[in-house]
């Protein structure tokens, strides 16, 4: 057997426990700067976008409660919306071309409340204004204004309608809304649409921009119960069969 001289082994010795080291640095280095987006989140980031927007929309569907806050744009005005919905119910407030109204919905019962101004402008007199004047007005099913207003109290209708990004989905990496990590999926890179979509807890849409320009809106108190009451009778108003043409 060959003796190996004792420089040549402790230099050996020396390389491989330098290798270690660096071997050891390494990956430290790698923990700290190639850290995983996803980890300790619920997972929907790995996902293809089709299924994120899918795992989102049955979320947000089964959720008890939410809140928005934005705009929407239809029909060639845009409505600015802060409204708190739930299966059986809704209450928040709408602005649109620079007059602001209450919503308020029980089940079927509908009720609108606004100002004396906003009832001016409506059947554009001051006949049916001082008695609508900050009272809760009922709305008639078979208005035309009811359709038209209890979308926007209508949770689940709302939401399918928005929730939805048209053309090619696919995933922007992840961002940040309100200190709440997301993933952000797009249609048609962009011009689609796009939704933020949590990545902690259950997988809720956080942010909407829609496509074509056509609003963004926020969402927020996921699952968070409130409150719909029937308003006093002394503060509500039946007008009849159609309220005043706005």
């Amino acid at each position: 057997m060959t003796a190996i001289p004792q420089g040549r082994t402790r230099r050996a010795g020396l390389v491989a426990a330098t290798c270690a080291l660096a071997v050891t640095g390494a990956m430290v280095l790698s923990g700290c700067g190639g850290d995983d987006p996803d980890a300790g989140t619920n997972g929907v980031g790995k996902l293809p976008a089709e299924q994120i927007q899918a795992k989102t929309r049955a979320a947000a569907k089964s959720a008890s409660a939410v809140r928005l806050s934005g705009t929407v744009v239809s029909g060639g005005r845009t409505y600015k919306l802060d409204m708190r919905l739930k299966p059986d119910g809704g209450t928040g407030s709408v602005t649109s071309q620079g007059s602001t109204f209450g919503l308020l919905r029980i089940g079927g019962k509908l009720y609108l409340k606004a100002d004396a101004g906003f009832w001016n402008h409506a059947d554009g007199s001051d006949g049916a204004a001082g008695k609508l004047d900050g009272k809760y007005v009922k709305v008639p099913q078979g208005d035309p204004a009811y359709k038209k207003f209890s979308g926007f109290t209508d949770k689940d209708l709302l939401l399918d309608g928005l929730l939805t990004l048209h053309g090619k989905l696919a995933t922007d990496g992840h961002h940040e809304q309100a200190g709440t990590g997301t993933i952000r999926i797009t249609g048609d890179a962009g011009s689609g649409g796009t939704l933020d979509v949590s990545l902690h807890g259950r997988p809720y849409p956080l942010r909407l921009e829609r496509a074509g320009s056509a609003g963004t809106l926020s969402f927020f108190d996921w699952g968070k119960d409130f409150a719909v009451t029937e308003p006093a009778k002394g503060e509500t108003v039946d007008y009849g069969k159609q309220l005043p043409t706005s």
